[in-house]
């Protein structure tokens, strides 16, 4: 492949992918438009979110199954066609159920894109550049969810809501036409589908996905409901190992690239990683917005930092990786988002814009060093033939690991919040000097009715900050939690002369 070609290749794939993270939080700031013009309650418009992370998870792994029966490029330019189609569908909707029913086909095209893509930007590079691919790769992978926020919010502030799809329309064309004239095809190979393992990961990922979105809504295993999810989740997970290990014929993909240990100890990385950038990304917007009272673009531009220097980093490990242990990198990235999280712990009711940013700023630098070694590493003692495969599952445990980090964070918040209300409640004493004195600058006393309501605000308000450090403390553990599995990564560094990958240290 030509230079040229190769540089178009990029463009045209990472276009796709950027199309395709960016939905995954672009819409977040939408919702409360969306639910008054499609008549559709706070409960019932997060269906937007789940339809799309549903599909999405299910079809993942069969990145590999489709690629081997239609050909990498062909269907490469299926799913982003199919995407920009049900895109542009969704910005039309004027129901739940159309938008619904068209979120879960974008989910379905759009699934392929981030493992294709990374499957391409690995056989176009040589082994020598391919650090500097899975930065430009990762690039996109971490810059689309980060500034989803941002763009979602000014899209649906100056148009509409419908702009967070319809956004994706130019960038799908221009997408198709790059790769239709520089993607270069695989042979197509005979291979026959596995409904039944097909089925089985269907349950364990819906199942597993409702638990997690309505977890806390219905009191987790208090619920029946929770306690079937539960019970279909790890029936189903259970069920599809033993179907996908016992079976001689066609499988659904190959359980045995598992057997590579850096592929397997990268990709618990990427889950336990996906837990801290996914949990600190919810939990952000809301203390800006809810406790913080600022407006959604204000959150959004305060967020923002973090994608820059993400992407500053990842040019910089580019570079570095080619002379610099991955292991090493790793460690330093995890360090730096664990600290980052840790001043975020600090948070209080006090805090200026720039207290706000500079921990994003560190967190984010950190974030970058970390995904571009870890998609390295896990690609490269594995054949390039199972590339696509390989990508598809790895991409999975990027969405797994993103949804339990919501749910887990979202559960401690929750729980701190009731903890910390109670506890400080004991401490206000309504008729004590304390409370007349903070009630005087206002006319108030403890036994008004207006002066009651202060109090109980100033409660909520002082309990919601703990609860949010809390939860910026329990990320900061998960990072932290990262670091003994770095140890069991075999490290390959990358030689700038040769290109061979050295033997294992």
């Amino acid at each position: 492949m030509t230079p040229r070609q190769r540089l178009l290749a990029t463009v045209a794939v990472m276009a796709a992918t950027v199309m395709q993270v960016l939905d995954t939080t672009i819409v977040n700031v939408a919702l409360p438009h969306m639910e008054g013009q499609l008549e559709a309650t706070p409960d019932q418009i997060t269906w937007v979110l789940t339809s799309y992370l549903v599909a999405s998870a299910i079809f993942m792994p069969l990145t590999g199954f489709f690629t081997d029966r239609l050909g990498r490029r062909r269907y490469l330019l299926i799913s982003i066609f199919g995407f920009v189609v049900f895109s542009g569908l969704c910005g039309l909707s004027t129901s739940l159920s159309q938008i619904v029913l068209f979120r879960l086909l974008q989910g379905v095209f759009g699934a392929a894109l981030v493992p294709l893509s990374q499957a391409i930007m690995v056989s176009v590079y040589p082994l020598e550049e391919r650090g500097r691919a899975m930065a430009i790769w990762g690039i996109g992978v971490m810059i689309g969810p980060i500034l989803g926020p941002t763009l979602g919010g000014y899209l649906t502030q100056v148009l509409s809501w419908r702009w967070t799809f319809f956004i994706n329309l130019p960038v799908g064309i221009l997408s198709y036409l790059l790769a239709l004239s520089s993607i270069p095809e695989t042979p197509r190979k005979p291979r026959a589908m596995d409904w039944v393992g097909l089925l089985y990961l269907s349950i364990a990922i819906a199942a597993t996905q409702f638990l997690l979105d309505r977890g806390n809504e219905y009191g987790w295993m208090g619920s029946a409901r929770i306690q079937w999810a539960a019970v279909a989740a790890v029936a189903g997970g259970v069920a599809f190992l033993v179907h996908g290990f016992g079976r001689q014929g066609a499988r659904l993909f190959d359980l045995g690239i598992f057997r590579d240990r850096n592929f397997t100890i990268a990709s618990v990385l990427l889950a336990v990683f996906g837990l801290g950038m996914y949990g600190s990304m919810v939990m952000q917007p809301l203390l800006l917005e809810d406790l913080l009272h600022y407006p959604t673009l204000t959150t959004g531009l305060a967020m923002a930092p973090r994608g820059i220097v993400s992407a500053a980093s990842m040019f910089l490990v580019g570079r570095l990786i080619r002379r610099v242990n991955p292991r090493t990198l790793i460690t330093i990235g995890i360090v730096l988002c664990a600290l980052g999280t840790w001043a975020m712990a600090r948070y209080d009711l006090t805090i200026s814009e720039w207290d706000v940013v500079w921990p994003i700023l560190i967190q984010g630098f950190g974030l970058g060093m970390i995904y571009v070694p870890l998609s390295t590493v896990a690609f490269a003692t594995l054949p390039e033939h199972t590339a696509s495969e390989a990508a598809g599952i790895f991409s999975l445990m990027r969405v797994i690991g993103s949804s339990i980090g919501i749910s887990l964070v979202t559960t401690v918040f929750i729980r701190r919040g009731q903890t910390a209300w109670n506890a400080i409640g004991a401490h206000i004493q309504t008729l004590g000097q304390g409370a007349r004195d903070y009630l005087a600058p206002l006319h108030l006393l403890p036994n008004q009715k207006l002066g009651q309501v202060v109090l109980t605000r100033l409660l909520a308000r002082q309990s919601q900050m703990v609860a949010f450090d809390a939860a910026f403390l329990f990320i900061t553990a998960s990072f932290i939690a990262m670091l003994p599995l770095v140890v069991l990564v075999r490290a390959h560094r990358l030689s700038g002369d040769s290109g061979d990958v050295m033997a294992p240290d």
